[in-house]
Order: C-alpha cells, then structure tokens, then sequence
C-alpha cells in the first residue's frame, strides 16, 4: 500500500538530513502509528508521504486507489457559519462523487443527526468525527491522520480509536497515523514506526513500551 526507500530529508537540500535512510512498508490491511518525541520528524515525514513536501533522495511510493487525509485539529472559528452538512456536501463534490448522502456519510461515524448543527458548535470529539466522515468518503483504501485525539475528550478518543480498528479489521482499511496518545493508539496499532534523531525503524507496540517508554519511566495502560 505504502512503501518508502532510503528516504533523506532536509529543507537545504543538503546535509544536516531532519530525516536520514528512512525506509518504511505499510502492508495492505495494516494499521500503522508513526511515534517519536516532538521535533523528531514525524510530521515531516507525514508532509513527504501526502506530497506536500518531496525528498532529497529515495522514493515514496503510494498504490492506493484514493487516499482519505484527516489533519491535526486546527484552531476552530466559532463564528463561521458552516454546517456539518455543507462540509460534507462541498466535499464530495471536490471529489466529484455522482451522489452524496449526507445521513449515510456521517453515520459512519455516529454523527448523522448533526448534519444542521454548525461546525462552530460541535465539541472537539464531534468534530474530529466529522473530519473522519469527510476523509471516508469515496471509499478510500488508505486512511491517513495526524494525531487524531488532539482537542478530543477520553470518551471520544476512545470511540475514534474504536471506529478506526473497527473500520480496519472489518473492511480492511490501511491506516496510517501520526500519534502521540500512545494509550490509544497501542490497542489498535499493528506496528509502529519509531522517528528518533531523524531516523525510523518499524517494532511492535510491545517492544515499543518495554525499549523507550518503561525506560524512560512511563507507563502505558493497553
């Protein structure tokens, strides 16, 4: 689905690299966290994979049919007067779906009676799960987030990270994700990508607790 080889990153062009030999296999039906510290190039490297940036050298090489993107929660304008409705609708015409039902989009998410309600309105939960919606339809086979729970309260992450396994066990979605809500993301995860230094290897969630986080002091509760 997603395969990286010998990936170096840098802004000049040139050495120091702010991501060095990163190379990354993302299986068809995996669900896959890319974890690190801040500033260690995670996002970085989320900008390469959707094309916003390109490498110095090596490839990206993306084979899916369409790829659905749900960005980190952006500072929200309650004022603006959008509706749940007009997102989604603007959307899939973006997309150029021949018909859109609004009700059957955001029921995949659990929000079909908020299709009035405007997007300044709804709680940080509510419209993450609205953004997931949006970035479902067409039927992506590739589903690309960043840092999902940012702003959500614990029930909603929960019932974010439940949908997202669920959506990848039973319709064999591809998941790809920037994480750092690692009590979550470790039960749904099956590896995860390690960014450290601007190098990346891919371990189990496993590993991943007993290497870096119980070394460092932390806990994780799976």
């Amino acid at each position: 689905m997603l395969d990286i080889d010998h990936l170096y990153f840098s802004y000049t062009g040139k050495e120091p690299w702010l991501l060095e030999d990163i190379s990354l296999h993302v299986p068809k039906g995996s669900y896959i966290s890319i974890v690190g510290s801040n500033g260690s190039g995670k996002s970085t490297l989320l900008k390469l994979i959707l094309g916003f940036l390109s490498p110095v050298k090596g490839t990206i090489s993306v084979k899916a049919r369409r790829l659905g993107y749900v960005p980190q929660m952006p500072s929200r304008d309650h004022a603006f007067p959008i509706t749940v409705e007009e997102v989604i609708h603007s959307y899939g015409k973006l997309l150029r779906l021949k018909s859109i039902s609004i009700r059957d989009t955001l029921a995949v998410t659990g929000m079909e009676d908020y299709a009035h309600e405007l997007m300044g309105n709804l709680s940080g939960g509510q419209h993450q799960k609205v953004l997931i919606a949006r970035a479902l339809m067409g039927s992506p086979d590739l589903l690309v987030l960043d840092e999902p729970s940012t702003g959500v309260d614990i029930k909603s992450q929960r019932e974010i990270y439940g949908e997202l396994s669920r959506l990848n066990r039973e319709k064999a979605l591809t998941v790809l994700a920037v994480e750092h809500n690692m009590e979550e993301a470790g039960k749904v995860s099956t590896g995860l990508y390690h960014v450290d230094g601007g190098r990346g290897h891919l371990c189990s969630v496993s590993h991943y607790i007993e290497e870096y986080i119980k070394k460092e002091g932390g806990h994780v509760q799976l």
